[in-house]
């Protein structure tokens, strides 16, 4: 087959490693992601290399011709070489003794065999590896299910579980990104072993969670697995077949969350707030006598939720409270004229950059409705351009803007204390109202008045 690294600078730099161990005498292929990328016609960032020599025998080999090595995880054979800046882990060869604990196996045992090596893999898609005079090298069909678009376990499916449960969300993570199809048996043995997720450090879950989130066709994956997501995220349980019973909407809870989430940008931070946008909608419901039902104050009851689930992942609290501020206001009613933008950007602490993730959540969530309903996508995207104008033209939407500051005005006699805040907050509402320019002489007049006023108030009570 032709070299599919051809044109991939990273890729001739893991080449030429692999050609410095061979003229040593060992043996060494690309395996795994790249592999698999590679033949996808999909960027490849990551190379691994497999080598059939113990770790200190490959470092030696690579230090004698110049590449720098750094000895990264040496406890299972793997080395990170250094060739032209394009870091490359080499691992020898092996084969994972029992998993006693779902996660991490009890002992490596290292062997001379590519072909055991790529037994132990997880889907046969990883499975494969390639050699730039030998070529691709498929012991479980890889390829095909490649062309097939089906993620297969390698072996036996439920022993492929039980000996690390992460593999079971990395399958739905790689179905979500890749709009792979699982394999019928292969999705038994996952659910079968779900419940081996407990064990999992969270850390792990997280970071697979964000990556079936953000990708291509992650509404799919989020329908086929929600009993598998639930497992690790079960605040998002009671969304699913949840019947909403009202006219903007043609999807239960749970299916409406899903097109959503497929629609938002696919970033972290999006992708998250809309996964948990109508989190708190189940717990809300009402029906009024004609049937109809209503989710009143569902923003605001979806945050403890929310952060619940994100502080279990361990999240960042600064992440937390990002996501936690576009639940509460992803269904916020907002006129898309300046006063009213700006009014709440300062809710979103004058966060531009979370104004527009908000407006990604909105339109999402709209183009999630019933098609007879989706003015919001038009809506949002009159608020982001209200935005662009607010910042084009720098209008003043935070105390900082302001052509006035503190020390004016204890230069002009108020004292020390919290009227300074006050009176700072009441000259931004007024110019984010339009009633008062931000000028320096005008505000200035403000905060005498604002302040004589303020005094009189303080010695009548």
């Amino acid at each position: 087959m032709e070299n599919p690294f051809d044109n991939n600078e990273h890729g001739k730099q893991a080449i030429r490693v692999i050609g410095i161990l061979e003229d040593a005498g060992l043996e060494a292929w690309l395996v795994g992601g790249c592999v698999r990328d590679a033949l996808l016609g999909r960027p490849v960032h990551d190379f691994d290399i497999a080598c059939n020599a113990l770790w200190s025998e490959t470092q030696a080999v690579l230090e004698a011709s110049g590449i720098h090595t750094v000895e990264t995880g040496i406890a299972h054979g793997t080395l990170t070489a250094v060739s032209k800046g394009t870091p490359l882990e080499i691992t020898t060869y092996r084969i994972d003794g029992a998993y006693t604990d779902g996660r991490h196996p009890d002992s490596v045992q290292f062997t001379r065999s590519i072909q055991e090596d790529l037994a132990r893999r997880d889907f046969t898609i990883n499975a494969m590896a390639w050699h730039p005079t030998r070529g691709l090298l498929d012991p479980f069909n890889g390829q095909a299910d490649l062309h097939a678009r089906t993620l297969r376990a390698v072996g036996e499916p439920e022993k492929r579980f039980m000996e690390d449960a992460l593999r079971i969300l990395r399958g739905v993570r790689f179905a979500s990104q890749l709009g792979f199809a699982i394999d019928q048996e292969t999705a038994s043995g996952m659910r079968a072993q779900a419940s081996n997720l407990d064990l999992i450090a969270t850390e792990r879950i997280a970071h697979e969670l964000e990556g079936l989130l953000c990708g291509k066709h992650v509404h799919g994956a989020l329908m086929a697995y929600a009993d598998v997501i639930g497992r690790v995220i079960p605040e998002i349980t009671p969304m699913i077949g949840f019947d909403q019973k009202t006219k903007y909407h043609i999807y239960d809870v749970w299916e409406h969350t899903a097109y959503a989430v497929q629609y938002a940008t696919p970033e972290p931070l999006t992708r998250w707030a809309t996964l948990f946008h109508d989190i708190g909608k189940p717990s809300t419901f009402t029906i009024d006598e004609e049937g109809i039902g209503h989710f009143y104050g569902h923003a605001h009851e979806g945050i403890p939720p929310a952060k619940r689930a994100m502080k279990r992942l361990k999240m960042s609290p600064s992440f937390i409270e990002r996501v936690a501020m576009l639940v509460r206001y992803h269904d916020c009613p907002t006129i898309p004229e300046p006063k009213y933008v700006k009014r709440l950007l300062r809710k979103l602490d004058g966060d531009p950059d979370l104004l527009r993730a908000l407006c990604s959540v909105k339109r999402a969530d709209s183009l999630s409705h019933a098609p007879a309903y989706r003015s919001g996508v038009a809506h949002a995207q009159a608020i982001e351009d209200c935005l662009d104008l607010i910042l084009r033209e720098s209008q003043p939407f935070t105390v900082a803007a302001l052509d006035i500051s503190g020390k004016d005005l204890l230069a002009m006699g108020m004292p020390q204390g919290p009227h300074i805040g006050a009176a700072l907050n009441a000259m931004l509402e007024a110019v984010m109202d339009e009633t008062l320019p931000n000028e320096r002489a005008a505000l200035l007049r403000f905060a005498r008045e604002w302040w004589s006023k303020r005094e009189t108030e303080i010695k009548q009570a």
